[in-house]
């Protein structure tokens, strides 16, 4: 996740932004700790999804890696600048089918593109779909630096010379995302004591429904995939993240912090990198990688875990304009 900067070389999901899953956050609510908050952000244009796309938010309660609880969101197609949204919620062995199935819980309703935030229940449930001013911080020029990338995407040769590669430039201050956010009573999850969340978007082509993307640990799939597999990764379970990538990280571990076979797979399962998973426990506090908020430094973070903890730390400063009520991420940006 925080795949903000695929677009070194990788680009978004089939050169359409639409289909970019960016940022995945599972906090408590910070005005009901018996609450959870799940937010899924896409499409870094922020403007709206796309309407043979479903945008899955994936949720397994008992650790089988299996999803129990599947949040499916569908999109209108977009006329005269407005876009409806539906939502269906599926539970048990309904919530591992692809298509978008379950209670039809929310019906058609509106996307919201400016300031004030359209929100919608249903039930216990509280939705928001639209454009908002996005959370994720980074120094884009800093990475650029960092793995010194001349036209493509080499992530398996950071220069740490001793001089510091960050410019100290928060590359997303004024950047907008489309933001999918949900808040449920946790009980509703019914965690043992975690839940393992992933985001997924599939796109319906020629009459087959494909996953084209996927979202779990922050900035994971932006480092670890490459061109040749990033189809491959995209479109594969949970469920079979280690056997299939463990050796694959586990390279790029040696290339970018010199680590011993041993020390890679130690630190993978130590941070439980695979599967490629947001693990939220909501009785403990959340801070990556207990779920992930908005103040967590994740490219900082994921810089140290390549590297072994030689790369240097950004400097940068988390966004002030979130909010403590939902939809959390703070109005959107005008446009320039």
């Amino acid at each position: 996740m925080s795949n903000h900067f695929t677009g070194l070389s990788l680009g978004p999901p089939l050169g359409d932004q639409r289909l970019d899953l960016c940022d995945l956050y599972a906090f408590q609510s910070p005005s009901d700790t018996s609450r959870t908050v799940i937010i899924l952000n896409a499409n870094p244009n922020a403007d709206a999804l796309h309407p043979e796309a479903i945008y899955r938010i994936n949720i397994d309660t008992d650790g089988d890696l299996q999803t129990d609880v599947a949040l499916s969101f569908v999109f209108s197609k977009p006329q005269d600048g407005l876009q409806t949204f539906s939502v269906f919620l599926a539970r048990g062995a309904q919530a591992r089918e692809a298509e978008a199935v379950g209670e039809k819980i929310v019906t058609d309703a509106k996307v919201s593109f400016g300031e004030t935030p359209n929100i919608v229940t249903a039930g216990d449930y509280t939705f928001f779909a639209g454009s908002r001013s996005d959370a994720f911080f980074f120094d884009f020029d800093g990475i650029k630096n960092l793995f010194d990338i001349r036209g493509k995407r080499n992530f398996t040769e950071p220069h740490l010379t001793g001089k510091s590669p960050w410019t100290g430039v928060d590359s997303n201050t004024q950047a907008n995302v489309f933001s999918i956010a949900v808040e449920l009573p946790t009980r509703e999850l019914d965690p043992k004591p975690e839940i393992r969340i992933w985001g997924r978007c599939s796109l319906r082509e020629n009459g087959a429904l494909n996953h084209v993307d996927r979202a779990g640990h922050p900035s994971v799939s932006s480092f670890f995939n490459t061109d040749d597999t990033k189809l491959e990764y995209n479109a594969s379970e949970p469920v079979n993240d280690r056997s299939r990538w463990l050796e694959q990280f586990v390279h790029l571990m040696g290339h970018t912090g010199n680590y011993s076979r041993e020390e890679a797979i130690a630190a993978i399962d130590k941070e439980r990198t695979l599967p490629d998973v947001l693990s939220f426990d909501p009785s403990k506090p959340a801070k990556y990688p207990n779920g992930r908020i908005f103040t967590d430094d994740v490219i900082d973070y994921r810089l140290a875990f390549l590297t072994k903890g030689e790369c240097p730390a950004s400097g940068l400063k988390p966004h002030a304009d979130t909010l403590n009520e939902f939809p959390y991420l703070g109005a959107p940006h005008p446009r320039k």
